[in-house]
């Protein structure tokens, strides 16, 4: 009963996870460079961002997300599901280590964030993809309705 119990827990904290919020206005400026082995490029286009009337996610990638191959596409249409409601096209993905569970190697976090941004964008979304091993200012106005604030667990 115990391995069953522990076999229940460990599937559900053993997932991708995202925080999202709707909101007015969303800003955000790289300030410093994390902890993290990858450090992707910092450029003009992507140093500092505003954009309005967004939905905007904060994922974070687990251990069990990289032997589940489907986890990406499960994820992306939770998402777009959710900017359907909100009748939005804007989406800012944020790498975001703080949602508990066990993190994913970081080459395939990294390049899971890559792909969502990448097909998110020829389903005709505009994508900002915050950059991967930085610190960041944000700044951002949520909006105040019942959708504006989901979370939810991809299996």
């Amino acid at each position: 009963m115990l391995y069953l119990f522990n076999l229940i827990i460990f599937y559900i904290l053993k997932l991708m996870r995202f925080l999202s919020f709707h909101v007015n206005s969303f800003w955000y400026k790289v300030t410093k460079k994390g902890r993290s082995s990858i450090i992707e490029k910092i450029t003009e286009q992507n140093r500092e961002k505003q954009v309005e009337n967004a939905l905007v996610l904060f994922i974070s990638m687990e251990k069990r997300d990289e032997t589940n191959p489907e986890i990406l596409e499960r994820a992306i249409v939770e998402i777009v599901k959710i900017t359907s409601q909100l009748k939005i096209t804007n989406i800012v993905i944020i790498p975001f280590a703080h949602l508990f569970g066990k993190l994913s190697a970081l080459e395939f976090a990294f390049e899971s964030f890559k792909s969502i941004e990448s097909v998110l964008k020829t389903q005709g979304f505009s994508v900002s993809r915050l950059p991967f091993g930085w610190f960041n200012e944000l700044e951002m106005k949520a909006k105040g309705h019942p959708l504006s604030r989901i979370s939810r667990k991809i299996r």
